[in-house]
């Protein structure tokens, strides 16, 4: 279940034996990074009752019989060893050393052995690696560090692998994402065990959110399998990269490779991790997004460079995946990285979010806005009287020579949703008005 869920997966089994809810387990090895390791540590291995935070209590484990050597050359020494997982409630791994090394049989053993016992296991970022390869994440959603977790999902097919999400949470195992995403879990599971006002109050101790919005989306990139080199699926794929500006689907990738889509599509899922189409778009868009951070092109020009038929496909998809528009997004870049003393003022930057979300404001106050939109053209508002979208509508018909629809072409899943009012059962062709909130596209 993912980060965003109100609701929590029971847990079926019971703790047997010695363990104890409040205990809690965090298995390290050598070669772990010290930022991870150290998260856990701090969440639950420091007495912050006099602020509201129940008190657990941490068993640090070693996970192997070798020096813990970690970050920068420092050696860690666990004062217990695998035999104290027998008496925790909640297990942690917070690093794995190498995606490519399998983790130690007695390790594996111990973690299975908890997870019978009705253990909580965690695993937080490459951690999830050390979780799959005891088999306790087959048919089970699961998250890593998004530059892992295409290996993730190839390595193990059986896992349910989503690089979206911040943490998932199944019930009695849960996985984050990389670094920081790890305290967004430890949070998470002082709010499943003790309350919301538990985890705010650790929160604020802590200086972070108490929770975050969003997922990894923003920081996925080109990244792929480093497996991929060998794979004959590797020229259709590096050919993709290159060429983002043309209008191709998966289709025509297909075609690429010489195989039929359902073929592609099982290959592509297997190498990748991820659907094709899926990937495509997402390479779209942060295609769209690095043009936006460094060129002036107007977000029609955007979208044409980028591969989507019109700029309606652009938003849709920026909106979806990185939570923002496309002119939003460009306006709170440029107000953090001011170039030449050229940056957007706060107060505007404020009347464009409120414009994109379709916040009703004074009509001069609106015309301001658009008519310094950043990195689109100025689009008038309607005079009095002038029939609905009529200063609009030629603005919205004014395709980019990489952009226009093929007129009697149907457009590709890859890049061409309905329209919005295709979508509401308007009549196709009548535009958005400025200030009309875009409905998400797909």
């Amino acid at each position: 279940m993912s980060q965003d869920s109100t609701t929590v997966p029971e847990t079926s089994r019971k703790l047997s034996g010695r363990r104890r809810r409040e205990i809690v387990a965090v298995l390290l090895f050598s070669g772990g990074p010290i930022f991870e390791s150290s998260i856990p540590l701090s969440v639950f291995g420091i007495d912050r009752q006099d602020a509201g935070v129940p008190r657990y209590r941490l068993l640090v484990c070693a996970g192997e019989d070798v020096p813990l050597r970690t970050t920068g050359g420092l050696e860690l020494t666990a004062p217990y060893g695998l035999e104290a997982l027998s008496r925790a409630g909640t297990v942690v791994v917070p690093a794995w050393r190498s995606i490519t090394q399998p983790p130690p049989a007695a390790a594996l053993d111990a973690l299975r052995r908890a997870h019978e016992e009705g253990a909580r296991i965690v695993g937080l970022c490459t951690g999830a690696f050390v979780l799959a390869a005891a088999g306790l994440l087959d048919g089970r959603p699961a998250t890593t560090h998004w530059m892992y977790a295409p290996t993730l999902a190839k390595r193990y097919p059986s896992v349910h692998v989503d690089p979206r999400e911040l943490f998932v949470d199944d019930g009695d195992v849960l996985t984050s994402a990389g670094t920081a995403a790890g305290i967004d879990l430890c949070l998470h599971i002082v709010r499943t065990d003790h309350g919301a006002d538990a985890a705010g109050a650790l929160a604020r101790r802590l200086v972070v959110p108490p929770r975050r919005g969003g997922g990894q989306e923003r920081y996925l990139d080109r990244s792929l399998p480093e497996e991929i080199g060998a794979d004959p699926l590797a020229e259709v794929v590096a050919w993709a990269l290159e060429h983002l500006h043309e209008q191709f689907d998966v289709e025509a990738l297909a075609a690429r490779a010489y195989m039929s889509r359902r073929t592609f599509d099982r290959r592509f899922r297997s190498l990748t991790g991820s659907a094709p189409l899926q990937w495509l778009i997402t390479q779209r868009v942060l295609q769209a997004q690095r043009l936006l951070e460094t060129s002036d092109y107007s977000v029609d020009e955007v979208a044409g460079r980028c591969g989507f038929r019109s700029p309606v496909a652009l938003r849709g998809h920026f909106r979806r995946q990185l939570g923002s528009s496309p002119a939003a997004y460009r306006a709170a870049y440029r107000a953090r990285r001011p170039q030449g003393g050229s940056a957007d003022r706060p107060d505007r930057l404020e009347r464009l979010e409120r414009l994109e979300r379709g916040e009703r404001m004074d009509r001069p106050e609106r015309a301001e806005v658009i008519e310094q939109r950043p990195g689109e053209h100025a689009m008038p508002l309607r005079r009095p009287g002038a029939p609905l979208g009529h200063s609009a509508a030629h603005h919205h018909h004014t395709a980019h020579p990489h952009g226009g629809a093929d007129p009697g072409k149907p457009e590709s899943d890859a890049y061409a949703p309905r329209l919005p009012e295709q979508a509401a059962g308007r009549a196709p062709g009548r535009p958005t008005l400025p200030g009309q909130r875009e409905r998400p596209v797909g």
